[in-house]
């Protein structure tokens, strides 16, 4: 394929067409001085009257004809008194209008741009601009041309511009001189710069490959690198020699950058069961915290001596019902205990304890919060209570004001100045919550508030890093009721029983055929997936009425290969929504995305704004959300997606935070569930295919579960009950915490 030809276009901003906040995607006219050319990329905040140096490609529209697509922006400020006023008057500097700016030319000129920045009192020889209006106007200029000379450094390395506004956030007007200083401060986690990358700027800047500064950041980033594999610590013999090998030095250098880490409190080491682990401060605070106020709500919260079996066989005569003998000691241990953790797999009777927990919580007056980690996870446990319950990100309510909020780090409006005002907590699949989230959840509910935890600690673990349930089991120390009793109507379905095998190592019945557990025997990659996609398109809809869209997903172990998601997505993206006439589409990183598609969300983002069919607006959307692509406007390059009831705009460049959702992975099905599941196996793999993971996939199906594949893949998964290991400090510190309290 012949490579496009880079070119370069020099001009000033004649018109903004469009432009998103979010992502800075724009379209634009550019005046070259011999013609207007339509200019669409990531141009953050340019403005009307800006000169501009574009590097980038022409290519053709098939409708709205050539455009020029940008991969470089290089800005300068407008020279002559024209294009400054065409500037100001845009609205570019807030506090500055039409009328006004007219005035600052007429009086300055050419000079109007360099008077303002470096003569500001000069401002006020202008009729209408009074001391306050000045200082806004000042703090505004701070701000661009902050903004504008951090993107301007950038540039010549290819960074987006995006970057350069969580710069300008972080150190204001400095940040040119912040990362001259120091460019490896790019890594930090509001930034979140590739450590090559932050190199790259590093080596410009005549860094050599043994500097201190370099090595340090480097120890950090492998330790912020492996959050995402869910550990919040490493250990010590594991983290040096990572870090030695990731920079190309010895570990005399590596020993003695960290010295230097630990004494200004960069790391911090904590001995743990006799070994050596590193933690960055964030996640050491956040373990030590969730410790201290675990134990310190058990201490001063738990009431033993209260009896509850009195108001526990009123309710049984309210609601008809006869609790086992387990379920009764768990609505009892809930109510008066300070912390407490209801646990069990399905059809055990969680959702009927839990809602007599509930009932009689209300009874005696308490405010009881409801909350889940995902969306979908929240809206199963307003159905499943008849309670409002919503997401902890919104209970917590994000704080979208806060220039400080990180992506791994987001601030929330709810904490110890200004804490929730429910009296009882109860939080739904607490195997999904990470160390971070759950840090902020304990700091926003108030002391006196009792705090009751719901999940299967048999599923996977969280995505972000911690293991936090499974600490607090295994710490031995918190309550906890474990059902285990399988009621008898639950007793009919195979897919509970078939769960409840599985999780006990038994190999699960695969024989019957008139239940709700299919296996459906194939050994080639191609048969399974043709049978994936038919069974989608035609048999189950055909058979039960299902949806193909809604109510079947697909879920499968990996990402890559004949059976992983990007395959089987391109493969039922052609059976259930293929090319039409009617249906505009676009390509984003070799993946068409058409509208009536059915998508997921794949990353936080808590500035993405959202609107409901009652007019209701809003911010945020979440790691899992399922959504379908209602629109796509290919001039605007924007498109709409609805999740649920809420209605998002998207660029085409914001795709990078979507991927077609008509099969997921396992772990990112977590917190939900769906009326029929399939789960297409091949060739097992010790990485992939074991236990947990399986019984995961396995519980997210309410009506039906089929499995696609060999019989060897169904025995090797219940056979490798590889544990997911995540290297964390919490248990211990609780044990620590409980020590103390008892001394």
């Amino acid at each position: 394929m012949q490579q496009r030809e880079m070119v370069t276009l020099q001009g000033s901003v004649e018109h903004i067409v469009f432009s998103s906040e979010e992502t800075g995607f724009t379209v634009l006219e550019l005046n070259t001085g011999e013609e207007l050319v339509t200019v669409v990329g990531e141009m953050v905040e340019v403005s009307e009257g800006e000169e501009l140096r574009l590097v980038g490609e022409y290519a053709s529209h098939p409708t709205y004809g050539l455009q020029f697509k940008v991969s470089l922006c290089e800005r300068s400020l407008p020279a002559t008194a024209n294009a400054i006023y065409k500037y100001l008057s845009s609205g570019a500097i807030k506090g500055i209008g039409p009328v006004i700016a007219k005035r600052l030319v007429d009086a300055f000129g050419d000079e109007t741009l360099d008077i303002m920045e470096s003569e500001p009192q000069r401002m006020e020889e202008i009729r209408g601009l009074t001391p306050k209006k000045i200082a806004v106007i000042r703090q505004e200029l701070s701000r661009v041309f902050g903004v504008r000379s951090v993107m301007m450094f950038l540039s010549r390395y290819g960074i987006a511009p995006m970057v350069a506004v969580k710069i300008w956030k972080k150190w204001g007007g400095a940040g040119v001189d912040v990362i001259k200083e120091n460019p490896y401060l790019l890594c930090a986690y509001d930034i979140g710069l590739e450590f090559a990358d932050a190199d790259e700027i590093a080596r410009s800047l005549d860094f050599h490959s043994d500097d201190t500064l370099r090595i340090r950041a480097g120890i950090q980033y492998v330790l912020s690198h492996n959050l995402q594999n869910g550990h919040t610590c490493l250990p010590k013999d594991k983290l040096l020699p990572a870090a030695a090998a990731l920079l190309d030095v010895g570990s005399e250098e590596v020993d003695s950058a960290l010295a230097l880490s630990l004494e200004e409190n960069e790391l911090i080491e904590e001995v743990i069961e006799g070994k050596s682990f590193l933690y960055l401060p964030e996640l050491y605070g956040a373990e030590r915290y969730i410790a201290g106020r675990i134990v310190m709500n058990m201490r001063l919260l738990t009431t033993p001596e209260k009896k509850m079996d009195a108001p526990i066989a009123k309710l049984e005569l309210q609601k008809g019902i006869q609790y086992a003998a387990r379920q009764k000691k768990a609505i009892a241990q809930a109510l008066v205990s300070g912390v407490f953790i209801l646990t069990g797999g399905p059809g055990t009777g969680k959702t009927t304890t839990l809602n007599a927990i509930i009932d009689l919580f209300e009874e005696q007056g308490d405010t009881v919060a409801l909350a889940a980690p995902t969306g979908r996870a929240a809206k199963r446990l307003t159905e499943l209570t008849g309670r409002e319950a919503k997401t902890i990100h919104r209970l917590l309510e994000v704080d979208f004001t806060d220039p400080s909020a990180a992506r791994s780090s987001v601030k929330f409006k709810r904490g110890e100045r200004n804490p929730l005002k429910a009296d009882v907590v109860i939080i739904d699949e607490m195997s999904m919550v990470d160390t971070l989230l759950f840090e902020s959840l304990l700091r926003a509910m108030k002391l006196s508030a009792r705090l009751i935890l719901v999940g299967d600690s048999d599923q996977l673990p969280s995505v972000g890093a911690g293991n936090v349930l499974k600490s607090l089991i295994d710490s031995d120390c918190v309550p906890m009721v474990r059902l285990d009793e399988i009621f008898r109507q639950a007793a009919e379905s195979l897919i509970v029983t078939n769960a409840h095998a599985i999780v006990g190592g038994e190999q699960p019945d695969i024989q019957t055929r008139d239940n709700d557990f299919f296996f459906m025997e194939s050994y080639s990659y191609p048969k399974t997936a043709q049978m994936v996609a038919d069974l989608c398109a035609r048999r189950l809809p055909g058979t039960y009425g299902f949806s193909p869209l809604w109510d079947i997903q697909v879920l499968t172990p990996s990402r890559k290969g004949e059976l992983g998601t990007m395959e089987l997505n391109r493969r039922l993206q052609e059976a259930l929504n293929p090319p039409h006439p009617e249906k505009a589409e676009f390509v984003f990183n070799g993946v068409t995305y058409r509208q009536g598609d059915k998508v997921m969300q794949i990353r936080n983002n808590y500035d993405m704004t959202w609107t409901r069919d009652n007019g209701e607006h809003g911010s945020g959307v979440y790691n899992g959300d399922i959504g379908e692509i209602l629109s796509i406007d290919r001039p605007a390059r924007m498109m709409q997606v609805r999740f649920e009831d809420r209605q998002c705009a998207y660029s085409f460049d914001g795709a990078n935070e979507l991927e077609l959702a008509y099969a997921v992975t396992v772990h990112k099905s977590q917190g939900s569930e769906f009326e029929a599941v399939i789960l297409p196996l091949m060739h097992p793999s010790r990485r992939l295919y074991y236990r947990n993971l399986f019984y995961t996939a396995v519980t997210r199906a309410k009506k039906l579960l089929i499995i696609v594949g060999p019989r060897r893949a169904v025995q090797y998964m219940v056979d490798n009950n590889k544990k997911t290991l995540r290297y964390s400090g919490l248990k211990e510190f609780i044990l620590w915490e409980m020590e103390q309290q008892e001394g």
